[in-house]
């Protein structure tokens, strides 16, 4: 466990050098997914490759998925520093190879070394926090982190754009080796663990299986309906041996003495429900992040930096919510929240939704923000729901799947969004350049984002009722334990459905409401 003690959150308290390190790990990630977008047009015109461009993306967001999990596992045996540091470096590496990279295949390859690195950093930092502060200050440092996507919304495209306008279109990687070599110095000197050593046996096959599975899945979903037709005899086989993997992945990780993705996590309801919520943000955030700006360009014809800046908006809303969510699941409990996060939500995707047909920059900019403010009410109090179910040893694998759950409703929704987009599109003359086909089409995937916001009220309501075991200050990571849960620790048959077996210190942060049959 952490070791690192001190009262307060913000930069200037004994973790402030460790909230600086992962704020700069996670910008490493949100600036990533914003900057190379603007710079393609450079990119395609100086090494080629038009039609392979979007595996820089496809590559990233793939290699980045599939390792999210086994990443998760490995940090709860041997602890989230090493691997965040090597996170940090495969990042490094990534980013140093793409900065010199030859040709498209060559940066194809070197953005899937990115998304490896990628894969340790975001879970792995988030998890840090989780261990170093307690319950009631987690939200407001997932404001901190949650600031970082913001501010990356405006700076990855704007430094994107002056390098590719300069013609050096390869400095949107290289300006990443300050980053990471400051991030990684910092992670260091201030990030002390306190790790009890043991003999582990690491799941290889399932590890293997598991990335094999899984990438083929989301390929299929990636690509499908872009790359190859739905029902061709490609995409057959892609999700053909992708669900074959899958079955002898599940058959192989009931006999691992330590699986990469144990069982408990899919037999908890708190877990599975917050998982599924997870993927709904997921689903919504990728709706409104690829159809708002080219709604906007297409629909009014505005500027691709207007169209940007009114996406901001709802990752401006997000970090305003999230900071604040502490006050109110403290108060009346993380499913009470969620449903409010949620409630909100919908509200600003039907505000959306209903006056797609007459676009208007100030409303989409407004009902982005809104959505925004939803979901950080919704994302942040589910996640921590989650981590503070389950040990110190169970939180790698709780948080990363809470965000494995967020990027395969992105990859899902990228194929359900873009299938209804382009039946439409191929139903009107001039298609994408067709104005009202534009409208049509965004209003249609506007649509679709609000039946996934429908579709994740279900999943919140499902959550257990949990009430946040009052106040207290947390010394590394240790929540306050009331004597209530102590006792029913040491009891093992005063259990519940959704935490299983958990005991330890973060078990005791949440009293379920719903023992056996809530």
């Amino acid at each position: 466990m952490m070791t690192a003690r001190a009262q307060g959150v913000g930069f200037r308290s004994e973790r402030g050098p460790i909230l600086i390190a992962l704020m700069l790990s996670t910008g490493l990630v949100a600036i990533d997914s914003t900057i190379v977008a603007t710079a393609v047009p450079s990119i395609v015109r100086d090494v080629g490759g038009f039609s392979s461009f979007p595996w820089l993306f496809s590559a990233y967001l793939l290699a980045q998925a599939v390792s999210v999990p086994i990443y998760g596992k490995l940090s709860d045996m041997v602890g989230r520093k090493p691997i965040i540091l090597t996170g940090i470096g495969l990042f490094l590496l990534g980013s140093v190879l793409c900065g010199v990279a030859w040709s498209m295949p060559s940066l194809i390859a070197f953005r899937a070394l990115q998304g490896l690195g990628a894969g340790a950093v975001l879970p792995v930092s988030i998890t840090i926090a989780g261990d170093i502060y307690s319950l009631e200050e987690r939200a407001k440092v997932q404001g901190y982190l949650a600031s970082v996507w913001a501010v990356s919304s405006v700076v990855g495209p704007s430094l994107g754009g002056v390098f590719s306008a300069l013609g050096i279109w390869r400095g949107i990687f290289l300006v990443n080796i300050p980053l990471c070599i400051l991030a990684g110095w910092m992670l260091v000197r201030t990030l002390h663990e306190n790790v009890e050593r043991a003999k582990h046996t690491v799941d290889y096959a399932g590890a293997a299986l598991m990335a094999g599975s899984l990438g083929l899945l989301i390929l299929g979903a990636l690509q499908g309906g872009e790359a190859w037709a739905w029902d061709s005899p490609v995409s057959f086989a892609v999700f053909g041996v992708g669900a074959v993997l899958l079955v002898v992945f599940i058959l192989v990780e009931r006999r691992a003495a330590e699986p990469i993705l144990p069982s408990w996590v899919v037999q908890r309801r708190l877990l599975v429900t917050t998982a599924l919520a997870s993927f709904g943000v997921g689903a919504v955030m990728i709706g409104l992040t690829s159809y708002v700006p080219t709604f906007l360009e297409g629909a009014l014809s505005v500027s691709p930096l207007v169209a940007g800046l009114a996406l901001a908006a709802l990752t401006l809303g997000w970090p305003l919510s999230a900071s604040q969510a502490g006050r109110l699941y403290l108060r009346i409990g993380f499913k009470a929240t969620g449903l409010i996060g949620i409630s909100i939500t919908v509200a600003g995707l039907l505000i959306l939704a209903l006056t797609a047909g007459t676009p208007n920059v100030a409303l989409i900019a407004s009902s982005c923000f809104v959505v925004g403010l939803g979901l950080g009410l919704l994302a942040t109090p589910t996640l921590i729901a989650a981590q503070s179910s389950v040990r110190w040893n169970e939180r790698g694998v709780v948080t990363s799947t809470n965000m494995f759950a967020r990027s395969i409703g992105s990859a899902l929704g990228v194929a359900v969004f873009g299938a209804v987009a382009n039946a439409i599109y191929s139903g009107n003359p001039g298609g994408e350049g067709n104005g009202q086909a534009v409208v049509a089409a965004s209003s249609a995937v506007f649509l679709a984002a609000l039946v996934a916001g429908l579709l994740t009220v279900l999943a919140v309501l499902a959550m257990p009722g949990m009430q946040a075991a009052g106040a207290g200050d947390a010394a590394a990571g240790q929540d306050q334990v009331s004597k209530q849960d102590t006792a029913s620790n040491q009891d093992p048959t005063n259990g519940n459905d959704d935490g299983g077996e958990a005991a330890g210190p973060d078990r005791t942060e949440v009293e379920d409401s719903g023992r056996r049959g809530s």
